[in-house]
């Protein structure tokens, strides 16, 4: 494995190299966003699902024209220095806020921003790699990715011992941010052939095999019960875990994936992607569950926030490695703007859904809704997708 690893081309290794640091900037404040709206900004759950829904929601639209634009210009460079850049400098000035608006409108740019990058940065990494190599690849820029995660919320957390407060981190976060920008610049453009079709961009998937059609249906339904992770943090929080206790379970979270996302995702490339992905959505099934019903913040909430890592290693990147398995190479843009666009748009109504049910039922309400989208959704890849691969 880590020969592989070592073997990987250089544009695998920048590209994983800037997210890690990007994730060190970001989850510095990701897990004390819900506790800043909740504490200092006094918001609750509904105003937290209609945050994160929103920016995700507009992330997703600029993700899919991002991808488009990558393929018909065959230029992907721009776009990933653009992104990064703009999210950098936005996170920071959570810090300067004063009402949940303001979080919103920071969030908003944050996600501008990863929506400008995403697709291109996906691509960049399915083009630099043989077929055989795509689950390695991008289960070794999600480690990387989940690696940054560990480093952002551990400096929050050794901040806060040391008494900074929550503003100032927000603020510090601009440091990573710099790192970040500077290596988007030594990224080198990839052979990217542009697509030959130079019509308007239309809101359809014609041209698009039916395999891919029909994966991104059950990736609809598996989103629209994946809500935010910040709800995980709440609960969490609300369970009776401190501010310190909940950025270090994210901590052990991202460790955990870090971890397990390359041997998990590399995986895929003998077992089968439709196989590693409807495992992995199964045991997601059964961690909501279990983070629905836990009664306390004690030792077994850290078991679960552990679990939760393992699952998530397992779909990031086997998710991104079917897409690129299900498309020609010169829509390969396209397919991961389709893709992310999915993903994202259905976080609004999932998000504001979970913050309903939450708000009007009760936290295992929600995270039993989630669970059962995500069981449905395992099936549907097993017994329409995977019949519908051979088309």
């Amino acid at each position: 494995m880590i020969r592989s690893i070592r073997a990987l081309p250089r544009t695998v290794w920048l590209v994983a190299t800037i997210s890690l640091f990007n994730d060190a900037a970001s989850d510095m404040i990701y897990p004390l966003v819900p506790l800043y709206l909740a504490s200092v900004l006094m918001a609750g759950p509904k105003a937290l699902g209609l945050i994160e829904g929103s920016a995700e929601a507009v992330s997703s639209l600029l993700k899919l024209f991002a991808g488009v634009l990558a393929d018909r210009s065959g230029k992907v460079r721009a776009w990933v220095i653009a992104g990064y850049g703009i999210a950098g400098f936005a996170r920071p000035l959570i810090g300067i806020t004063t009402s949940w608006l303001g979080v919103l409108a920071c969030r908003f740019a944050d996600r501008v921003g990863k929506g400008l990058r995403s697709a291109p940065r996906d691509a960049l990494i399915s083009l630099s790699v043989e077929p055989g190599q795509r689950g390695l690849a991008f289960g070794f820029h999600r480690a990387m990715d989940n690696l940054g995660a560990v480093v952002g919320p551990l400096a929050a957390a050794a901040l806060l011992a040391a008494g900074v407060s929550l503003r100032h981190i927000f603020l510090l976060a601009i440091v990573p941010a710099l790192i970040v920008l500077a290596l988007a610049f030594t990224v080198r453009e990839p052979e990217h052939p542009a697509t030959r079709t130079k019509e308007p961009f239309r809101w359809t998937l014609g041209g698009l095999p039916k395999s891919f059609r029909r994966y991104l249906c059950v990736l609809a339904l598996f989103t629209l019960g994946n809500s935010s992770n910040m709800f995980l943090l709440l609960r969490a929080n609300e369970l009776g875990a401190s501010a310190t206790r909940v950025t270090l379970m994210w901590a052990l979270f991202s460790l955990v994936a870090a971890v397990l996302s390359t041997p998990l995702s590399a995986m895929s490339d003998r077992w089968g992607r439709s196989r590693v992905l409807g495992i992995a959505w199964l045991a997601y099934a059964g961690a909501y569950l279990l983070i629905g019903w836990m009664p306390g913040a004690d030792w077994a909430l850290w078991l679960t926030f552990a679990g939760y890592g393992v699952v998530t290693a397992a779909l990031e990147g086997t998710e991104k490695a079917l897409v690129a398995d299900l498309v020609p190479r010169e829509r390969i843009g396209t397919a991961f703007g389709w893709y992310s666009l999915v993903s994202g748009i259905f976080l609004l109504p999932a998000s504001l859904l979970f913050g309903w049910l939450w708000q009007g039922f009760s936290p295992f309400a929600a995270f039993a809704f989630g669970a059962g989208c995500a069981f449905v959704a395992a099936l549907l890849l097993r017994f329409w997708v995977a019949v519908s691969s051979s088309d």
